[in-house]
């Protein structure tokens, strides 16, 4: 058994393996053009069996067709039902990623805060840029605090924003603070809750303890009485 030296070409296509790629180039030798398209109609039906992921796209068919026109190497000559097309983009290289190389300037925060921040200064009107402050304040103090595993004040998150924005983003920090504006309502809620059932199995335990405590005398003032 040979090996074919145009191995990489042969399996540009690799889903349909050696024996179709075989085929192709069996119908290429063909002289008679309607023997050819017949021949490729019926390879055709055999690439849907083999490549059954197709129809769920759009005009798979063509497709099919268009794999068939590459694994002749651009010479198949037939009456296609559709403009056969050699689909040059499959020998192409990747296109290179673009990783950003720029640091964001608070590690804590990330690059996707600067943006959202950015974004932020673009606003025109003054209650949507005070509502993106806060909500991106609420977001500062979350990621501060699972990055630093520490509390951080109110004013230090508005004058980060303050230096990321360069000074276009501003709040009163009055405000901010008394209404617990840069506060997630989730984390205080569920904190809330927190100290509801710690506080309730205290008074259970305590209630219990009690009652031990109680079973335990009766028996012995039971047992004096009866003496």
């Amino acid at each position: 058994m040979e090996a074919s030296t145009s191995f990489k070409q042969d399996l540009l296509l690799r889903e349909y393996g050696r024996n179709v790629q075989d085929l192709v180039n069996h119908i290429l030798t063909i002289e008679d053009r309607a023997e050819r398209t017949r021949l490729s109609q019926l390879l055709i039906n055999l690439m849907a069996k083999l490549n059954p992921q197709l129809r769920d796209t759009q005009d798979y068919q063509q497709k099919l067709w268009n794999h068939l026109y590459v694994m002749s190497g651009s010479q198949l000559d037939v009456d296609a039902p559709y403009p056969l097309s050699a689909m040059e983009y499959l020998n192409d290289k990747p296109q290179r990623m673009h990783y950003p190389l720029e640091t964001p300037k608070f590690k804590h925060y990330g690059q996707n805060v600067e943006l959202l921040i950015q974004r932020a200064t673009e606003l025109e009107d003054e209650k949507e840029r005070e509502a993106a402050i806060v909500s991106i304040g609420k977001l500062m103090k979350t990621l501060y605090r699972s990055y630093n595993k520490e509390s951080i004040t109110d004013d230090v998150i508005l004058s980060d924003i303050r230096q990321l924005s360069k000074g276009k983003l501003n709040m009163d920090l009055a405000f901010i603070e008394s209404n617990n504006l840069f506060e997630s309502n989730v984390s205080g809620g569920s904190g809330r809750q927190d100290n509801q059932q710690r506080s309730q199995q205290q008074n259970r335990g305590g209630d219990n303890r009690g009652g031990d405590r109680n079973r335990n005398k009766n028996p012995r003032s039971s047992n004096q009485r009866n003496k």
